[in-house]
């Protein structure tokens, strides 16, 4: 018989606890920076070593974090399910912790790209992405980040997923950034939707609404509990 399809929607709080700070920590500040001035094209047009600089030291901590319990619940949720991840964040943690099916929605930040032809992606082996390095084609590497004001080519793929979900989870996010925060509204009336975080955002009431008022390491384990003994 075919696995359930578990659709789950992962934000900054999964990643938080393994110690990457979050996105927007104080004020619309990213550590001392304006978001703007590090993640849109205005931003890197205007000072790209500052981009390189900030991403690099982005890398740098991924690198010396390991994946936490809410990762790894999901990675074994896969014996059990279809699980689709569809995640806000561009560190590698899900893959890292075993997790197959991955949608970076916000790019990856292991990965570089051509500023000349985006189609043109690299998987870096440090951390470390210099002005000067350059893609086949002689032009300069930048992130491989979704920035302000860019599409977010993945975006169709994740609405699909979701349309389709068996049981939609939501973890570590606070369904303020869109558009991956519309996603919800996608989920089939019928299907259940699980929502773990401290402060709990809004979901619309539905029949079979589960919330867990607290942090992906403690509360994920609880939802595996559930997913098993209700929706296998």
């Amino acid at each position: 018989m075919a696995k359930k399809k578990l659709v789950v929607l992962t934000g900054a709080g999964i990643s938080a606890e393994s110690g990457i700070a979050t996105f927007r920590d104080a004020n619309g500040l990213w550590e001392g920076h304006d978001v703007m001035e590090v993640a849109s094209p205005q931003g890197w047009h205007k000072n790209p070593e500052l981009v390189l600089d900030f991403y690099n030291q982005r890398r740098k901590n991924a690198i010396s974090v390991k994946p936490n319990a809410g990762h790894e619940v999901l990675a074994e949720l896969e014996k059990y399910f279809d699980v689709r991840i569809i995640t806000q964040n561009v560190d590698d943690l899900h893959e890292r912790a075993g997790s197959t099916h991955v949608i970076h929605l916000h790019g990856k930040l292991f990965e570089s790209r051509s500023t000349l032809d985006p189609t043109l992606v690299y998987k870096m082996a440090g951390w470390e992405l210099k002005l000067g390095d350059k893609c086949e084609r002689g032009s300069q590497l930048r992130p491989n980040i979704v920035w302000f004001g860019e599409q977010v080519p993945m975006m169709e793929q994740a609405m699909a997923e979701t349309m389709q979900a068996d049981v939609f989870l939501v973890a570590g996010t606070s369904l303020v950034v869109y558009p991956a925060a519309g996603l919800v509204d996608l989920v089939p009336n019928e299907s259940p939707v699980i929502v773990v975080d401290p402060n709990l955002p809004y979901v619309r009431p539905k029949p079979n609404l589960h919330l867990f008022e607290e942090k992906a390491t403690t509360g994920m384990p609880k939802v595996a509990t559930l997913l098993r003994e209700k929706y296998l």
